[in-house]
């Protein structure tokens, strides 16, 4: 068999490195490498499962804590997670659920115990999501290779992330992106980590991806959550009086009064960045008598 494994080089960093550049470079600390030698072995035994005597392997330079993500001939979507991103995973667990504590509610999150379980509930809940119309990627398998969790899933080529659209073309997509959200809290579901990152753009159809696990017996702070989360990531790219009013054609004024209690524990994590004084007065219009 011929594997062909091609890697993004790492990036120089400098005594003055920009913010951007320091926190990929944690993020390649905390995700940790996985060994050139696992890579090759996975690689070999995706080759095998799906018949291939040849195997191209190019690796993301993706902003991705939680898995090391690759493309396998440029139709398969593989991440890699190690018992280190597990782990990780489980750090971040419990810091996000002292973060709701804050808001004056009981923590919802939920951690996995292998490699293995943190693979297989990215496919059910991708399942999930299709199975409810939802745009998302095509779940292929999850399985297990030497303690590392395998997740399988098709390769959505030509996409964008929201936040890399111009502006006009995001505020189109805003009243979907709430829409979306509004069928997975109908059907008593949630997001769970609603960011710009984890919503693709193809071929004008919102997708998505990397849903997380929280607890059913949660579901009415799960959604406030997750509807805080889609304020958040929306307000820096459309502005908080666009976003907001977007929200309003979808969700009530006292849904989103409810997300208010959450917004505040969004701003303090790392991977939002939006003004929340502004997104908070915004609503507070709309529930003025």
């Amino acid at each position: 068999m011929r594997t062909t494994m091609k890697n993004t080089p790492k990036p120089t960093v400098y005594a003055d490195c920009t913010r951007v550049t320091f926190i990929m470079e944690f993020r390649r600390l905390v995700r940790g490498r996985v060994d050139w030698s696992d890579l090759e072995s996975i690689a070999r035994a995706i080759a095998d499962r799906y018949d291939r005597s040849e195997l191209s392997v190019r690796f993301l330079d993706a902003d991705n804590w939680l898995s090391t993500p690759m493309v396998v001939d440029d139709d398969l979507f593989v991440k890699v997670i190690s018992p280190q991103n597990t782990l990780v995973h489980a750090i971040f667990t419990t810091g996000r659920n002292l973060g709701v504590l804050s808001s004056g509610v009981e923590g919802f999150f939920e951690p996995f115990q292998t490699p293995l379980e943190m693979a297989q509930h990215e496919l059910a809940a991708t399942e999930q999501m299709r199975a409810l119309g939802i745009h998302a990627p095509k779940p292929i398998e999850a399985f297990e290779h030497n303690g590392f969790g395998i997740a399988v899933l098709e390769y959505l080529p030509s996409f964008r992330p929201l936040d890399e659209l111009d502006t006009a073309t995001e505020i189109e997509l805003a009243p979907g992106l709430f829409q979306s959200l509004a069928t997975l809290h109908q059907n008593g579901l949630a997001h769970g980590d609603l960011r710009a990152e984890n919503v693709l753009i193809r071929n004008g159809e919102l997708y998505f991806i990397d849903a997380t696990n929280v607890k059913s017996s949660a579901e009415a702070d799960a959604k406030s959550y997750d509807l805080a989360c889609a304020l958040a990531a929306l307000e820096p790219l459309i502005g908080a009086h666009k976003t907001v009013s977007a929200a309003l054609t979808i969700y009530s004024a006292e849904e989103l009064l409810a997300a208010l209690d959450f917004l505040d524990f969004v701003n303090i994590r790392p991977d939002h960045d939006f003004n929340a004084i502004v997104l908070k007065s915004e609503i507070e219009k709309h529930l003025t008598p």
